[in-house]
């Protein structure tokens, strides 16, 4: 294990050696995955790096992205009679206008935390007298195993069990961030997981249309640390690529089987991000043969326009434009325990992330 450590450690020095060597000029890397920004935070990744080499998070928390209409429409349908609502843990404290779901459960609404789309079909199954509706949320990650929930529902006649659909894109955000006048970046560290189902073909036209360079990454320090490397290198070369870093999860053509059963079950739709507002073709709608599971046609759910929390600049720390700790709520009125934005929910959060790993002021 002391041999293991020791080369870890002298892997991660040449590494920084040669970022050293390579950032004589500025260079701004965007990441849009929350594992990368946790993974960043705390193994201190920005305080190991020359001031030439700029992280900054964008907008890969799917919790942190879920536009605050979407937070009051899911519990204008949790707090309805005889429904079981199935949700990962991290919702369960993302702030509404009002309420959230913890509250909601303590006022009586069934709210379940389950760990798979598996659990949900399963509640749906053991309680046939109850309807079932699972918050979908997530990018591209978590959507095939959603996906194939609706698609066993139909097959076995599970009636009872719907999901409302939030799920997110992230190729259409990309542009967005590409064409932002505001920011400044040079070159993204391309999420791992979201491109080991669609593969790079979505993502390349950020190189060849913009000019911004990506590597897919993994989400260990030394991924992280060779993904800047390969950056750095093709900035060096006079290159701009889509490449991939990690080669030991990531294909070229991600999961032809994943992207098909996606592809049978939802569709794109334009949707509304926090922060950023409403992109064209950017969210996932259920589609027409799986409409009997469409939570939000099955319950009629009305659409809110609910404004953005007082004070919380969760939207320009998801769009890259300042970091956390220049939140002037944060750590102060807002904090894990008592969180006024989801950005500070959800265990992949960049305010979450500061607050457990470094309050350093970043300039």
């Amino acid at each position: 294990m002391q041999k293991e450590s020791k080369e870890l450690l002298a892997k991660a020095g040449d590494y920084l050696s040669e970022i050293q060597a390579l950032a004589q000029s500025p260079l701004t890397i965007m990441e849009v995955c929350g594992t990368h920004t946790v993974a960043i935070a705390k193994n201190a990744l920005r305080e190991l790096l020359p001031e030439t080499v700029r992280l900054i998070s964008g907008p890969g928390c799917p919790v942190c992205v879920t536009d605050s209409s979407d937070i009051d429409r899911y519990l204008y349908l949790a707090a309805q009679p005889k429904v079981i609502t199935a949700t990962f843990g991290d919702m369960i404290r993302v702030p509404g206008t009002d309420k959230n779901l913890q509250i909601l459960r303590a006022e009586g609404a069934d709210v379940r935390i389950v760990y798979s789309t598996q659990d949900a079909l399963e509640l749906a199954r053991k309680n046939p007298d109850k309807e079932v509706a699972f918050l979908g949320i997530g990018f591209e990650t978590t959507t095939p195993t959603v996906a194939l929930s609706l698609e066993t529902a139909k097959q076995e006649g599970i009636k009872n069990y719907s999901v409302l659909s939030m799920h997110k894109v992230v190729p259409p955000v990309l542009k967005l961030l590409a064409e932002d006048k505001e920011l400044v970046v040079d070159a993204f560290l391309d999420p791992g997981h979201v491109c080991s189902i669609i593969g790079i073909k979505p993502i390349e036209f950020m190189a060849k249309d913009y000019a911004l360079p990506g590597v897919v990454t993994g989400f260990g320090a030394l991924d992280i640390l060779e993904a800047i490397v390969m950056l750095l290198r093709q900035r060096a070369e006079g290159r701009s690529e889509i490449e991939i870093q990690y080669k030991r999860v990531a294909k070229a053509e991600g999961n032809p089987h994943a992207q098909r059963v996606v592809e049978r079950v939802f569709e794109p739709v334009d949707a509304s991000w926090r922060g950023i507002g409403m992109i064209p073709l950017s969210g996932l709608g259920i589609r027409e043969d799986y409409w009997a599971w469409d939570a939000a046609r099955k319950f009629a759910l009305p659409v809110f326009h609910s404004p953005e929390t007082p004070g919380c600049r969760c939207g320009d720390v998801l769009k890259g434009l300042l970091y956390p700790t220049q939140c002037p709520l944060f750590g102060k009125h807002c904090t894990p325990l008592k969180p006024v934005g989801p950005c500070m929910v959800s265990n992949e959060g960049s305010c979450a992330a500061y607050h457990r790993y470094s309050q350093r002021s970043v300039d």
